[in-house]
This record gives structure tokens, sequence and C-alpha cells, in this order.
């Protein structure tokens, strides 16, 4: 192995852990909201600040590999494909840290409603983010395009829950305020999902040379 083919390991390892830490932020993000768990939401919060250090850390590390190997064609396009999606990982890490945040605030009192369109789109997102490891790490364009399709689902989701609390809202003004707490939850997830589809175009790139 020469040192441009031990670089681009090392940053294809990395940003595959950096997408394993979202999902686990996530997984505890999904229990501080859905089982009321401050403590798990509180680990969600207190894990953003290892996502943002490692983006940090890649960033430098494909600009300086970049410089000094001159890579070119595909090797070019994976850490143009890899920087983009930095970007997109700590975006999606930032969502499931506002979802923590919003689960820990909403634990002390009875759940508005019983969040079965939420865990669902928790439950896609989780594969989601599987299928997207997979495909980096596997150079998988066919597993990034099946990450790509699940996004519509939580697409349908979110409007749905978007429906449902603006009922709750107009037929009793108690529910506002966590009706409103829980379409911000709800939208959080939605744009979480939108970086992660983000991320598959920029794999779907590295490894096709088309943009979707």
């Amino acid at each position: 192995m020469n040192m441009l083919e031990r670089d681009l390991q090392e940053i294809g390892t990395s940003a595959v852990r950096m997408l394993s830490m979202v999902r686990e932020g996530l997984t505890f993000a999904r229990r501080g909201l859905i089982d009321a768990d401050v403590a798990a939401a509180d680990r969600a919060i207190a894990g953003d600040a290892a996502v943002d250090a490692l983006q940090n850390q890649l960033e430098q590390q494909i600009l300086t590999t970049i410089a000094r190997r001159q890579p070119a064609a595909k090797d070019l396009r994976f850490l143009g494909a890899m920087l983009q999606s930095l970007a997109d990982i700590e975006r999606a890490g930032d969502y499931a840290v506002h979802v923590a945040r919003t689960g820990a605030e909403l634990a002390g009192a009875p759940p508005l409603k019983k969040y079965l369109d939420m865990k669902r789109i928790l439950v896609v997102l989780d594969e989601m983010l599987e299928a997207t490891m997979r495909a980096m790490v596997e150079g998988d364009a066919e597993a990034a395009r099946k990450a790509l399709a699940m996004d519509d689902e939580i697409d349908d989701l979110y409007d749905q829950i978007q429906r449902e609390l603006l009922t709750y809202m107009m037929s009793d003004p108690a529910t506002i305020n966590a009706a409103t707490k829980l379409l911000m939850v709800a939208r959080h997830l939605e744009r979480c999902g939108d970086h992660v589809e983000n991320v598959n175009e920029h794999v779907i790139f590295w490894l096709s040379g088309r943009r979707i």
C-alpha cells in the first residue's frame, strides 16, 4: 500500500466512524424522546463535540492529502466527496442533538400522543445510516441509491405528523406548546434525513462521476 492509498483508507474509515457516531447520537436521542430517558438525551448532546472534532480533523487531513499526494481521477473524486460529506454528517448530528434536547424538555410531562410516526422515522433514519455506511465501506453505489430512496418515506411521515399535530392544536389550545415542540422534532428528523441523503449523493458522485 502506497502513501496515497493509506491516506485514502484512513479518511474513509474516519468518515464511516463519524457516521457511526451520528447514528449512536440518534439512538440516544430516540431514547430521550420516546422513552423520556433524560440521561440518554444528555449522552446524545454530549457526544456532539466528538463529531465536530472529527470533522475538523478530517477536513485538514483531506486538504493535506490533496496538496501532498496530488491524486487524480477517482481518488480525487473520493476526497472531494468525503470533504463535502463532512458538513452534511455534522449537520445530521446537530439535528440529533436538537431532538435530544426537546425530548429532555418533554420528558417531565405525559406525552401528547403516542409517537408512532416519530418512532418510524427514527427506524428509517437508522436503516438509512446503516446503508450509507455500507455504501462508503464497500464502495457500493446500489446501497447508496437504496439509502436515497428511504428519504421519501421520511418526508411522507413528516407530512403526516404535521397534519396530525396541527389538528391537535386547532381542537385544543392547551396542546399548542407540546405540539409545537413535537413539530420541531419532526422537522429536525426530516432535515436529518435530507443531510444523510446528501451524503449518499456525494458517494454516488465518487463512484460514478455523475451528479444526481
